[in-house]
């Protein structure tokens, strides 16, 4: 396997840009599109996906990436870890709070 390829941001552009003239063409599929602007420029079709995908995610037309979910998640955990402590937290206060009101009650009938 060869080493990667370094691609600008200029060609890279240009690239997308030419699955999308030739995708609104209809001529192809987009697989098929891939394949030939791939061919057209030398290019590996996952490669152009790649850049097609990142594009959509910029543009808010596709959900972020599976390793922006990931990092997600462990910020979501956290969060439900907080919120489960500070339930428990209330429900101590609450109950702490029905003792010592029945407390007075006792207090003031005796």
């Amino acid at each position: 396997m060869g080493a990667p390829k370094k691609y600008d941001v200029e060609f890279r552009e240009r690239a997308v840009r030419m699955y999308r003239d030739r995708l609104a063409e209809k001529q192809d599929s987009k697989v098929g599109t891939r394949r030939h602007v791939g061919a057209l420029l030398d290019l590996n079709p996952a490669t152009l996906r790649n850049w097609i995908e990142d594009g959509e995610r910029a543009e808010g037309l596709r959900a972020p990436s599976a390793a922006a979910r990931v990092a997600d998640s462990g910020e979501v955990r956290a969060l439900k870890k907080r919120v489960a402590e500070l339930e428990r937290a209330n429900e101590i206060l609450k109950t702490s709070a029905a003792f010592f009101a029945q407390a007075e009650l006792d207090r003031r009938l005796k």
